[in-house]
């Protein structure tokens, strides 16, 4: 398959995953975000008031505005795409997934035949020493990286294994097409309110390294794979 994935979890995923085949919705996409207020490094052309490390309040140049990017692309496709800016991080990190878990709970009760959930985020390390980017074409797009819970860690969770299975399926597409965009998955015991969707992920875009230049990029091309898929 050619798909590299990291198993953080308690499965043998080899075992677990035999059958990628899976049946969702496809013309409906929820993408909110767990940290919402997750920045990039500052440039010229992108600069803002900063609230903490790598991090602003400002959602013009937070991932809310990569999400934006994102939500722009699917819609051109012809997608219906919900994308909700609720702060989860703000004022408190702290208790970040229970605050997001309450709000895509209340969304999903309005658009309740919502398979794709994506929660967009970026890499968590704190410095600018990492900045993972491929080039397509003429752009220089941040790498992305799905990261997917299980119920390894003991909570209830009957979705994961769709969950692994569709993402698998996107990023199959995106290495046909696009070579290098995505890094190799992460699947770990840590359900990420993974279980409210049977297409439910989170998408890592770039890290603190990155400019938010080179993550607006990404999302043409990752809009092209959803679309593909």
């Amino acid at each position: 398959m050619g798909v590299k994935v990291r198993s953080e979890c308690s499965y043998n995923l080899q075992n677990e995953i035999t059958d990628l085949n899976v049946n969702f919705n496809k013309n409906d996409i929820l993408i909110f975000h767990t940290h919402t207020c997750e920045s990039y490094t500052p440039t010229e052309q992108n600069n803002y008031p900063a609230t903490g490390n790598y991090r602003t309040t400002d959602l013009s140049y937070s991932v809310c505005r990569v999400g934006d990017e994102l939500e722009k692309y699917l819609k051109n496709y012809g997608y219906n795409v919900v994308h909700d800016k609720t702060y989860h991080d703000y004022p408190s990190y702290n208790g970040s997934y229970n605050r997001s878990l309450n709000t895509v709970k209340n969304l999903l009760n309005t658009y309740s035949n919502t398979d794709i959930v994506i929660d967009l985020h970026r890499d968590a390390i704190g410095d600018n020493t990492y900045a993972p980017t491929v080039k397509i074409g003429d752009d220089y797009c941040a790498r992305i990286m799905f990261v997917i819970g299980t119920d390894g860690g003991g909570l209830w969770h009957e979705n994961w294994r769709d969950n692994v299975k569709i993402a698998l399926k996107i990023q199959k597409k995106a290495d046909e097409l696009y070579p290098g965009l995505f890094k190799p998955m992460i699947v770990r015991n840590s359900r990420y309110n993974h279980h409210l969707a049977r297409g439910a992920c989170i998408i890592e875009v770039g890290a603190t390294g990155n400019t938010l230049e080179q993550c607006l990029n990404s999302m043409k091309y990752l809009g092209k794979v959803y679309n593909e898929i």
